[in-house]
């Protein structure tokens, strides 16, 4: 028989939807593949789901908690079921946004100014000198994010709503002004670059999901010497983090600079979308690997003691 491969999607993270979609196409693409494939919208039961199914292989197709903050992986480690993407620690590292900043500081990935701040200080008053970005320590897809304008005389209201469902603690960092990249290292290299050009007032969640939100520009009109920049801060953030598999690394980059000095990364995503707008398949076609290569690779990739 096949290899027996369970696609975990879905969750209860804020990412849910985007995971489902990412683990239909996965899954789809690993059964036109050969693989016997065991589809699992993951619910609070899911060591004892996997313990029943018995898969050889766990392929990650979650956003989010637990399937990104390395809650996921530990349970798969301790089942011994070999899984894609990273492991353990550095996907709980990279998905604290904070904590991720000080590791790529110290091994030269160049990041934004910030401070993290709780809910209460950051509704209060400016937690710094506007322009400046609020973000949730630990969420992704730009959930609950907000760019704090010139303009504004107060920090965004919604961080006083009772339902405010993103976390007690933010991090605030200073705006950079300019084009939006990614890159993404695949098989072990990265990828080309893209340029993102987003259809709203930034690339928010809509803007990466929504059909039209945005136009992706590849490869990235930058000078050259940036372009390769972006690639080799790609390659380092991945190490230093200790990533396996696919990830990728986004960035900001002031072109009043008119040179690498003005990229800044953003974050690293260890466990980036795999829908029919999303970024990393897109980068893997330029390079001549189809969707059913590259889910294929993952599946072949999976281990333990990631």
């Amino acid at each position: 028989m096949s290899k027996h491969v369970a696609v975990l999607m879905g969750g209860w993270s804020a990412e849910r939807e985007v995971s489902l979609r990412s683990g239909a196409g996965c899954a789809s693409a690993l059964e036109e593949a050969g693989y016997r494939v065991t589809r699992v919208d993951v619910g609070r039961d899911i060591a004892e789901v996997l313990a029943r199914l018995k898969p050889e292989v766990a392929f990650n197709a979650l956003h989010g908690c637990p399937g990104e903050d390395g809650t996921i992986q530990g349970i798969l480690e301790i089942l011994r079921i070999p899984y894609s993407h990273s492991g353990v620690l550095a996907s709980a590292l990279a998905m604290d946004k904070a904590q991720a900043k000080v590791v790529l500081a110290d091994a030269g990935v160049p990041v934004a100014e910030g401070r993290v701040v709780s809910r209460a200080e950051a509704a209060r008053g400016h937690v710094m000198e506007t322009p400046y970005v609020l973000k949730p320590v630990a969420e992704g897809s730009s959930v609950g994010v907000y760019i704090v304008r010139e303009d504004q005389a107060h920090p965004p209201q919604e961080l006083t709503r009772p339902d405010w469902k993103h976390g007690e603690t933010l991090l605030a960092e200073r705006f950079i002004p300019g084009l939006e990249l990614t890159c993404a290292m695949i098989r072990g290299e990265p990828s080309e670059v893209t340029e993102i050009e987003a259809t709203h007032a930034f690339y928010d969640y809509d803007s990466k999901y929504a059909p039209g939100g945005s136009n992706h520009i590849l490869p990235a009109r930058i000078l050259p010497e940036v372009y390769q920049q972006v690639r080799i801060l790609t390659a380092k953030a991945h190490k230093a983090l200790g990533c396996r598999g696919v990830s990728r690394a986004d960035f900001r980059y002031d072109t009043r600079t008119g040179d690498a000095s003005g990229l800044v990364c953003l974050e690293v995503n260890t466990q980036p979308g795999m829908t029919e707008t999303s970024l990393v398949p897109e980068l893997a076609a330029y390079a001549g690997i189809s969707f059913s290569e590259l889910v294929t690779w993952m599946v072949e990739d999976a281990s333990l003691d990631r």
